[in-house]
């Protein structure tokens, strides 16, 4: 545990990491509205684009881990302060760059400021309460600014680049960090013990970062290329080779592993990690589905497509911070998941009978639905991130929050090629495969919530 200095109190603990966490999931989703825009202001080619997004997610997702073990090792202020300082600096660059190379080089920095503050700022609360109910409670919190901020961002780029410029989705971040900085510097004051070893295993940082770089940047290839094409399978096989290069340097050879495997014994964070990754892979995607499907298929505006997800973001916080924490207590984790995995579930399959037939608005084809996967959406994430935080040597709490967010971020970039993939035909966009794929998948995350241990097994429970 790491103890509070006097006068600092906990709720600006939980103040402090939920902006920043608000605003590193803001910027994974923000420029997706803006993306026409950005191409003609700044003369991307079509390929080009696409890397305002992938500059961003990529870094952001390779270097996770590496960013949870800085905090174990440099401190969580150090980790907090750093994180904010780059993630603004890169984001007042971006928004003022004169040319593709330099925004998508922003935007990289953009990444590594997120992966280094996103497992920083879970890793603050989970260290500040110990499990219980009030861990429970501040984690809901987290998430559910998490989840507003992804939806969120669609919303709230389709309104500043049609109404402002699309400069300003990155330069809004200017004054949020400036301000969160501020307190970070001035109050965020803790007494924590270090490891006794300050080492840093770079030859584990190096082949995750390359590991999971290059596999996701060989899904993403399998949908422009094919998965058969050379490039896609060079990706992959890098990817592949590199992972398991880190799993052998992190066993036999690091003295001060960037991910200890003995967590993976765990089978909260084992099994939970699983099923970050399933639910990534439906509700990341679903945002680029549902875009697409409301500016192609009910032909709204930019601005008219993010007030469309004015309901998903509104329900998500609602059910996240109020609804989850109540029927964890009263139905267990476990259950917990399996009644919202099977929730969203049936939204997404009811969004895909839908969307066989387009022949009405927005409350007839797209209400209906945005609230189950909301309401189930909103319900599983909660039980998911305080499982697999749950049993953690409190030395090793940035490693495991490092982990969950990249397992996140990972399952997003592949859910999406492969959706995408599925999806694609000569007419466009298919979205009977993308959301009945989503079915299934999220069906699969209530079947594996069943091998989460229970209570008894994982010491302390969490549903008390």
């Amino acid at each position: 545990m790491i103890t509070l200095e006097k006068g600092v109190s906990p709720v600006l603990v939980v103040l402090l990491s939920c902006a920043a966490q608000f605003m590193v999931v803001l910027d994974v989703s923000v420029v997706n509205v803006a993306l026409p825009t950005i191409r003609d202001a700044l003369g991307f080619d079509a390929a080009g684009a696409q890397w305002v997004v992938n500059g961003y997610g990529l870094t952001f997702a390779g270097f996770l881990l590496l960013g949870g073990r800085i905090a174990d090792i440099c401190g969580l202020r150090a980790a907090v302060v750093g994180g904010l300082a780059l993630f603004g600096a890169a984001s007042l660059v971006g928004g003022l760059a004169d040319s593709p190379a330099v925004l998508v080089a922003a935007r990289v920095a953009q990444g590594l400021g997120a992966a280094a503050l996103a497992p920083a700022t879970l890793t603050l609360l989970t260290t500040t309460f110990p499990e219980g109910p009030r861990r429970v409670r501040v984690i809901a919190w987290w998430t559910a600014v998490g989840l507003a901020g992804g939806t969120g961002g669609n919303m709230l780029g389709g309104a500043i680049t049609e109404f402002v410029s699309w400069r300003w989705i990155l330069l809004i971040n200017v004054p949020l960090v400036a301000a969160a900085l501020a307190v970070a510097m001035t109050r965020l004051r803790v007494e924590q013990r270090r490891p006794a070893t300050t080492r840093l295993d770079l030859p584990g940082a190096t082949t995750a970062v390359v590991g999971l770089t290059a596999l996701t940047h060989g899904v993403g290839a399998a949908h422009d290329r094919g998965w058969g094409d050379p490039a896609t399978l060079v990706a992959l096989g890098a990817g592949l080779v590199s992972l398991v290069a880190f799993v052998v340097v992190e066993a036999r050879f690091a003295r001060a592993p960037l991910f200890p495997l003995r967590l993976l014994a765990l089978r909260a964070v084992s099994v939970g990690n699983v099923l970050v990754v399933l639910v990534a892979v439906c509700l990341v995607p679903m945002w680029f589905f549902l875009a697409f499907l409301m500016q192609d298929g009910l032909g709204f505006s930019p601005f008219q497509t993010g007030m469309g997800f004015l309901p998903h973001t509104l329900i998500t916080m609602v059910v996240g911070v109020w609804a989850a924490p109540r029927l964890l207590r009263r139905l267990g984790l476990r259950i917990t998941i399996v009644v919202a995995a099977i929730v969203a579930a049936l939204g997404f399959g009811w969004q895909w009978l839908n969307a066989i037939h387009l022949d009405g608005g927005y409350v007839e084809e797209l209400l209906g639905p945005a609230i189950l996967i909301s309401v189930g959406g909103g319900l599983l994430n909660t039980p998911i991130t305080a499982a697999v935080t749950s049993g953690v040597p409190h030395a090793d709490s940035g490693a495991a929050s490092g982990l969950m967010n990249t397992a996140k971020q990972f399952g997003g970039a592949v859910g999406l090629a492969v959706l995408v993939g599925a999806a694609s035909g000569p007419s466009g966009l298919a979205y009977g495969p993308a959301f009945t794929g989503m079915a299934i998948v999220l069906a699969a995350v209530g079947v594996g919530a069943c091998f989460l241990p229970r209570p008894a097994e994982r010491g302390r429970a969490l549903t008390v």
